[in-house]
């Protein structure tokens, strides 16, 4: 976790812990040439980002445009991520590529994070 998110106590709970628990079982296992790494993905184009924001258009009011407009202004990309942006970042961390590289967490986030 590189930031707790607004309203999100929870997760950002449980995102504590398991980067916690990745960074320590990646230095255990290191020795074997196993890593662990956590992929920290951002809003993404699913039909759970749809849900969430016609659960926060009924809520509120708003249209589902403004929500997904307002939720767009967090994101320095100013766009949602495709589910195959996700996936290549999975797929490059588990690649030989990056083979010397474990314990860390990586932000597929358009930028979000404000973190290092």
């Amino acid at each position: 976790m590189k930031q707790p998110l607004k309203n999100l106590g929870v997760s950002n709970t449980i995102r504590a812990a398991v980067a916690n628990w990745s960074k320590t079982l990646a230095g255990e296992v290191a020795k074997y040439g196993i890593t662990v790494n956590n992929v920290l993905p951002g809003a993404t184009l699913t039909v759970r980002l749809q849900s969430i924001i016609e659960t926060k258009a009924s809520k509120t009011g708003m249209s589902k445009e403004d929500v997904e407009k307002e939720m767009l202004q967090e994101i320095p990309m100013q766009r949602f991520a495709n589910p195959s942006e996700i996936a290549n970042a999975v797929g490059f961390l588990a690649s030989p590529a990056a083979a010397y590289i474990t314990g860390i967490n990586v932000p597929v986030d358009g930028g979000r994070t404000s973190s290092l």
